[in-house]
């Protein structure tokens, strides 16, 4: 332990020491379609215990949520996954993940609210999911990037193939990644602050 640092302090950035100066706080939105890993992004990125807000998966919901890419999946987040991640001595990113399921989606103008920006997860064995979450931020004028989480076992596509299928226009990031991972997930949510900066009024 440095000399100059209290038992209390130990551990703790230099930024967080000098009171002089206080990090940027910044919100940032995880959406997508149902099943498509945005708890699982929360989570492998979170460096405090993420709050989920999962229910067991019932045979009431059979009807509405398709579980054909998904077989093994018990729970559903009914809510937000909120989560936090230090990327640099002075930015704080807050991450709120979405429900995916449509009869959840009147949260999600009270979840996008202060946002700087959104990652819309896609699956590329169902594309058309994450129409929705693209045209919502569209419509509300939010920054995004298109991140697509690649699952063990299905076919490969560039970003520029997805860019395509989906109509993303050009300047907006398309990335290819695996949620499951620390670094992809970083590098996805600093595209997202460095694509909602370009777009920001100097």
């Amino acid at each position: 332990m440095e000399p100059w640092r209290t038992v209390a302090e130990e551990g703790a950035q230099d930024w967080q020491l000098d009171h002089t100066r206080a990090p940027v706080a910044t919100k940032i939105v995880v959406a997508g379609g149902f099943g498509v890993g945005k708890t699982t992004l929360v989570g492998s990125v979170s460096e405090i215990t993420p709050l989920r807000t999962e229910a067991l998966m019932t045979q009431a919901s059979e009807d509405t949520d398709d579980l054909t890419a998904t077989p093994d999946k018990l729970t559903t987040t009914v809510a937000m996954d909120f989560g936090r991640i230090t990327l640099d001595d002075d930015l704080v990113l807050y991450l709120f993940g979405t429900p995916g399921q449509q009869r959840f989606w009147f949260m999600w103008d009270d979840l996008v609210r202060g946002a700087i920006g959104a990652v819309v997860l896609a699956d590329t064995r169902r594309l058309d999911e994450c129409f929705a979450a693209l045209d919502y931020f569209e419509s509300c004028g939010l920054p995004y990037v298109v991140a697509v989480n690649h699952f063990e076992g299905t076919e490969e596509f560039t970003a520029e193939d997805v860019r395509e299928a989906l109509t993303v226009p050009e300047g907006i990031p398309v990335l290819i990644m695996d949620a499951r991972r620390r670094i992809p997930v970083v590098e996805t949510l600093l595209a997202l602050v460095g694509h909602a900066l370009e777009l920001t009024p100097a």
